[in-house]
């Protein structure tokens, strides 16, 4: 199977950064590059660039061996699950070297990276960026990684919720909570149920989540 060309590299790289592709001028932490790579195991798979600067110029790696050392501890030891990568070795025209890493979406969701506290937190990418991931996106990662039954029949407050995001454009849990007069737990519950029902999409943005229609 042949690689990535130089050309193929360039038209990548003019895609720009997003919620599948990411640049890295250089790795200079596991524990850092491991949030980004499991921001991609947990939401659709992704391509690291690294070499390749935050505005697309080609910077090149120097040392490849210890570039692709520390992109395999984060994938191995600061992950968790361990993430499968793959890392392929591309030179462009002029002789710069541009590594490719492949993060596959997980077969396991949830993952973890490990933080600087040696605690272990859930990211998810939204857009260009790794995020933190709400404990609803948790549960719905589980219910993906577990293959748990969808939900079939729905209560009076989950209809509650689909007739008023029908007239309104989102809410959010404790919105949902007070509407329907429940506690947080139970809210979540439904709304994981529902998101993964398709019935509703799950919108995070750092430290703000909302829900909307699907």
């Amino acid at each position: 199977m042949t690689g990535l060309s130089p050309r193929e590299l360039h038209a990548l790289i003019l895609q720009g950064e997003s919620e599948i592709l990411d640049f890295k001028e250089t790795i200079s932490s596991s524990i850092k590059i491991a949030k980004t790579m499991v921001s991609f195991a947990n939401t659709k798979g992704g391509c690291l660039l690294v070499g390749v600067r935050d505005n697309g110029a080609i910077r090149g790696v120097s040392n490849p061996e210890e570039e692709i050392y520390m992109l395999q501890l984060a994938a191995e030891h600061f992950s968790k699950p361990e993430i499968p990568i793959e890392i392929e070795q591309v030179e462009t025209a002029n002789g710069k070297l541009v590594l490719k890493v492949e993060v596959p979406q997980g077969h396991e969701k949830p993952y973890f990276a490990k933080g600087d506290d040696q605690q272990w937190w859930p990211y998810i990418r939204v857009r260009d960026q790794s995020v933190l991931a709400s404990k609803t996106t948790v549960e719905v990662l589980k219910r993906e990684g577990n293959d748990t039954p969808l939900l079939l029949k729905f209560s009076s407050k989950e209809q509650a919720l689909l007739d008023y995001l029908r007239q309104n454009p989102r809410i959010t849990l404790k919105e949902f909570c007070k509407m329907v007069n429940i506690s947080e737990w139970r809210a979540r519950k439904m709304l994981v149920s529902l998101v993964q029902s398709g019935l509703i999409r799950v919108h995070t943005y750092e430290k703000t989540e909302f829900y909307t229609r699907s």
